[in-house]
C-alpha cells in the first residue's frame, strides 16, 4: 500500500502552486473548478513521483494556527544533502519566509530546517 497524495487547503490556490513549483520543483496540472461548490483544485506532482493536493473554496474555515497542535505538523522535502538544505532554506529566507529552526543536526541524527511556507503551512527540508 503508498499514500497516493496529501491534501492542504489554502486561501491563495495560485500563491501556493506558485511557490511549490518555484522552491520544490513542483509539476502542476491544470486546474480544476467545481462551479456548484466553487472548490477549485490542482494537483502538484514532485521528483519521485509524491503528489500534493492544493484546494480552495470560498467557505473554508480560518482557525488559527499553532506549531504544537494536534493533526498534521509539517510537509517534509528531501533534497539530497546538507549544502542543498543549507541553500534552499537560504533562498526562502532571501524571500521573505519564516524560518523556525536550523538548518541543524537534530536529536535523532536527521539534518534538516523548518520554514513557513503559504499560509503558515510548515515545510521541513531534509538532506
Amino acid at each position: 500500500m503508498t499514500i497516493d497524495h496529501l491534501a492542504l487547503y489554502v486561501d491563495d490556490l495560485e500563491g501556493a502552486r506558485q511557490f511549490f513549483m518555484q522552491y520544490f520543483g513542483a509539476r502542476s496540472n491544470n486546474r480544476y473548478h467545481n462551479p456548484k461548490t466553487g472548490l477549485s483544485t490542482y494537483f502538484l506532482t514532485f521528483e519521485g513521483g509524491a503528489r500534493l493536493e492544493i484546494m480552495s473554496r470560498p467557505d473554508l474555515e480560518h482557525i488559527e494556527k499553532h506549531e504544537k497542535r494536534t493533526g498534521y505538523a509539517h510537509l517534509a522535502f528531501s533534497v539530497g544533502s546538507r549544502d542543498e538544505v543549507d541553500r534552499l532554506t537560504e533562498r526562502l529566507r532571501q524571500a521573505g519566509h519564516r524560518v523556525m529552526s536550523g538548518p541543524r543536526v537534530t536529536g535523532d541524527g536527521c539534518y534538516e530546517s523548518c520554514v513557513e511556507g503559504p499560509e503558515q503551512n510548515l515545510i521541513e527540508i531534509t538532506e
